[in-house]
């Protein structure tokens, strides 16, 4: 019998080892994005600072791991066997939840499911023993109702807490320092040096020491002791340290915070967080140990009382936890992914959005502009233009840098971020309050883009709906822990070993299905950002004809499938063939919407380069249009069982198809030779299709009113000839839209 729980036990460290690579995949964001979205220090630096923090905090993490064992149910009323259940099922949902959030770069709260996850699987074993135990409680008497609630409550509230502080605090510190910084910085930089670095070595050291595992009392209680004496000494050695280098030097202020208040949250967040990875599996080897003490005990019958006394966690498996974390951060490309999502919704500057806009959203910023005006209405002029140049943005720092290399926000939020972060998580962590660092640290950062006028009129409806999509997925987070917690308790609980192994072959599986799904879709984000990135001033003509020619070659091989699907009635190759039209039309928008990223690399005299650019990809888009408007339309004829085209109708279209061919193919290769002359040729085969184009749909009138055909049948027929007309004058569009493009860099 203990063989089984040895099992148990081994299979829950195994699941805390991939659970840490999981969950800091996901909680890098919370310490990673202030200096990775300022560009702080270079990203290795960024990198070697955020791991000392994760070292250091997490030796701080031992007062935290009570949660796990007695924070959300009481362990004494379960009996040894039903708290493996409970332990198991936690740690296989967990691995399975947050691996799901990471692969589709969604910020969610590893707090959040832990605790979601031990009320589920919690209650689904009071449930059953409700039902097979006849001494059994009511089920609400299991759950340690006082200490959850208190926790559920506070993180929810640190949503409020950190937007508002957020926005407060950044508020005030822009009215100090505002945009344009070069002077203000000199001149008060280093006392917001003192103030940000001292509430960083109160918060850290002061109320985190009492969780280090590796502190002796004596110590303890000195530090706690002479609390205002450090804090004191701590905030005139730092500014005046900061002081006498602004002076005599031209060092950056800024960039100490920032990389300080790195290595403060990446320390706050393994305090706060090591528990949600490693507390259960420890919680379970603590239980296993409670249980062999007692030899001849009855699994089913041993009551875990001993799991409410206090344990101290071994330094040793905090450290190793602590180097997990680390290697994770170094080597995870989801932890990228995540981290991309909280800065594009953080950034100062308006472009590509990847949230669209929603109806609330809209609401809320039309409710939002006119309670601004309404304020600024009540205030006298003179304030609201010393506020207003306070938030001027027109004139650049001398701390930014223009292009690839623009940092996503400014140091001063940037430090703002870190600061407010660490402190609202710390005292979290000191009161034993498992706080989301995850909705601290994004609520924060959207609270100062908010005061920083980040959510301008480009931005506003598509940054609020990102951050009610993050907000819904933490929901979505807190119902899918618990209910799948639940159900794994139920089927670990009745079906014991063979279960453990069933649910554990699922969950590996499920861990590489979305490392295939993360990297199919990384690497197609890396392929579209490279394309982008490539274009430059000197090989943006070029760049133009290699996509021209592509594209139309995929184009006129996809028409050609489309007909030969429709004439077969296979949906395979008509699925086929949409799905490659989707993604080179997904790829022209991407283009299209990262236009500004591509003209800000042109040189100060090239709007005619982007106006001809943009020109070529508005045509690419309408032929892309057209060949889409052709296949959709005959997918869902074949999909929908219609009736086939007659063979009249199929051999008018693959004369069109040759036709358009031999079009597209005198454009390619004209695009791909330099020779541009040949436009008349060009024309006089688009008048050839043109007016084939209207012979077939003669043709088709005639069928239609001799009723040879029926209405699905001509209104698919005369759609696909329609749009074929469309495509030839588009791809004549296009190629002369590159001829124009090609002859002005030639004059150049």
């Amino acid at each position: 019998m203990e063989t089984v729980y040895i099992v148990i036990v081994a299979v829950l460290f195994l699941l805390a080892a991939s659970d840490l690579v999981v969950g800091v995949s996901n909680d890098a964001v919370n310490f990673l994005n202030s200096a990775i979205g300022s560009k702080v220090a270079p990203f290795k630096i960024i990198m070697i600072i955020a791991s000392l923090g994760i070292i250091v905090g997490a030796t701080f993490s031992s007062g935290m791991m009570e949660v796990a064992r007695k924070g959300i149910f009481h362990p004494q009323y379960f009996y040894f066997s039903e708290i493996m259940y409970i332990f198991l099922a936690v740690m296989i949902t967990d691995v399975i939840l947050l691996d799901t959030f990471n692969t589709y770069g969604m910020p969610t709260s590893t707090t959040v499911s832990i605790v979601f996850e031990l009320l589920g699987a919690a209650v689904g074993i009071a449930i059953i023993k409700g039902y097979t135990d006849s001494g059994a409680m009511m089920v609400g008497d299991y759950i340690n109702s006082g200490k959850a609630l208190a926790i559920i409550s506070g993180i929810l509230l640190s949503v409020v807490i950190s937007f508002t502080v957020g926005a407060i605090v950044q508020f005030i510190t822009r009215l100090v320092f505002s945009f344009n910084y070069k002077k203000t910085i000199k001149r008060y930089g280093a006392i917001w040096g003192g103030i940000a670095i001292t509430a960083i070595t109160y918060f850290i050291l002061i109320k985190g020491a009492k969780g280090a595992s590796f502190m002796s009392s004596d110590l303890k209680k000195t530090i706690i002791e002479n609390t205002m004496m450090i804090i004191v000494i701590s905030f005139a050695f730092w500014t005046i340290i900061l002081q006498l280098f602004s002076w005599f030097t031209k060092f950056n202020v800024l960039k100490l915070i920032v990389l300080v208040g790195t290595f403060a949250l990446a320390m706050a967040f393994a305090g706060n967080d090591l528990v949600n990875f490693i507390g259960v599996p420890l919680a379970g080897y603590e239980s296993f140990n409670s249980f062999i003490s007692n030899p001849g005990a009855d699994p089913n019958g041993f009551l875990m009382a001993d799991l409410t006394g206090k344990v101290k966690t071994p330094t040793l498996f905090l450290l190793i936890a602590g180097l997990i974390m680390v290697v994770t951060l170094w080597f995870s490309k989801k932890a990228k992914t995540v981290t991309k999502t909280e800065i594009n919704l953080a950034r100062q500057d308006a472009g590509f959005e990847r949230f669209g806009s929603s109806g609330f959203a809209r609401a809320l910023v039309r409710g939002s502009s006119n309670l601004s005006k309404g304020i600024n209405a009540f205030l006298p002029n003179s304030v609201v233009r010393s506020i207003d140049r306070r938030f001027d943005q027109s004139k650049p720092n001398d701390y930014t840098t223009d292009g690839e290399d623009a940092p996503s926000f400014d140091l001063i939020r940037a430090s703002v971020n870190l600061v407010v972060a660490s402190i609202l998580i710390s005292f979290a962590t000191s009161l034993k309050l498992p706080l989301s660092t995850t909705y601290v640290t994004f609520m924060v950062a959207m609270g100062t883009s908010l005061s920083d006028k980040a959510w301008g009129r480009e931005s506003a409806v598509y940054r609020i709906t990102g951050v009610f999509s993050v907000i819904g997925g933490w929901f979505l987070t807190a119902f899918s822990a618990f209910t799948i917690a639940l159900i794994v308790a139920f089927i670990l609980y009745y079906g014991g070993i063979t279960a453990v192994i069933i649910l554990l072959a699922i969950a590996i599986f499920l861990v590489y299905r979305t490392h295939g799904i993360h990297k199919k879709v990384s690497e197609k984000t890396s392929s579209d950002d490279q394309e982008v990135n490539d274009i430059s001033e000197t090989n943006i003509a070029d760049k133009s004809s290699e996509t021209i020619i592509k594209n139309l070659r995929i184009v006129a091989y996809e028409y050609k499938r489309t007909i030969e699907g429709l004439d077969k009635e296979d949906l395979k190759i008509l699925r086929k063939s949409g799905k490659e039209i989707s993604k080179i039309t997904t790829k022209t928008k991407y283009l299209k919407d990262n236009i500004n990223v591509i003209v800000d690399k042109l040189k100060e005299d090239s709007e005619n380069t982007a106006y001809y650019f943009v020109e070529v990809l508005d045509y690419m888009r309408e032929m892309l249009h057209s060949i889409s408007f052709i296949n959709r339309p005959a997918y869902d004829h074949v999909n929908n069982n219609h009736k086939p085209l007659i063979e009249e109708q199929i051999k008018e279209l693959q004369s069109l198809n040759e036709m358009l061919f031999d079009l597209i193919d005198m454009i390619t290769k004209s695009i791909e030779n330099g020779r541009y002359n040949e436009l008349d040729n060009i024309i006089s085969k688009q008048q050839e299709v043109i007016k084939f184009v209207g012979t077939i749909i003669k043709s088709q009138i005639k069928r239609v009113k001799n009723e040879v055909v029926g209405t699905r049948n001509s209104y698919l027929f005369l759609n696909l000839v329609n749009e074929s007309k469309n495509l030839a004058l588009q791809v004549v569009n296009l190629f002369k839209s590159q001829r124009d493009f090609y002859d002005f860099r030639q004059g150049q």
